[in-house]
């Protein structure tokens, strides 16, 4: 699982205050067999 940066947490609760729902923290994904990890999914 990737580190998260400084700015993470900010970012995810102004998003959450703004009424998005946050679905994945990190989103993983397999594509074509290649493991890879989005940030958040909302």
């Amino acid at each position: 699982m990737p580190a998260k940066d400084i700015f993470h947490d900010t970012v995810k609760n102004a998003l959450v205050k703004e009424g998005w729902i946050i679905t994945d923290d990190p989103l993983y994904l397999d594509y074509g067999g290649v493991d890879m990890y989005v940030d958040l999914g909302a």
